[in-house]
């Protein structure tokens, strides 16, 4: 890809190829290692629908609370009153 990427028309490509070149042996690290931010994005993703839903916080800490129970895998809060038939999950020791 990286010779194709080369040859192109395409100056992006080119510009590309040569980026991934310069630093094939940390793309190749990043690959084998398998870590990635994909799980902060997701709850960015999920804090900032929060944040657009409020349409704002009068208070940061009013915005601080929503993301705690928001991101924060809760597990001792009670069991919804509008889904009475959902199983609670119970920890096992």
């Amino acid at each position: 890809w990286l010779s194709w990427a080369s040859r192109c028309r395409l100056e992006p490509f080119k510009r590309l190829g040569r980026t991934i070149s310069k630093h094939l042996p940390g793309v190749l690290n990043g690959f084998n290692a398998g870590k990635h931010n994909g799980r902060v994005e997701a709850m960015n993703r999920s804090l900032q629908e929060a944040r657009a839903r409020a349409r704002g916080y009068r208070r940061v800490e009013n915005f601080i609370a929503m993301a705690y129970l928001i991101a924060g895998k809760l597990t001792h809060l009670p069991a919804s009153p509008f889904a009475p038939f959902l199983p609670v999950p119970q920890e096992t020791t």
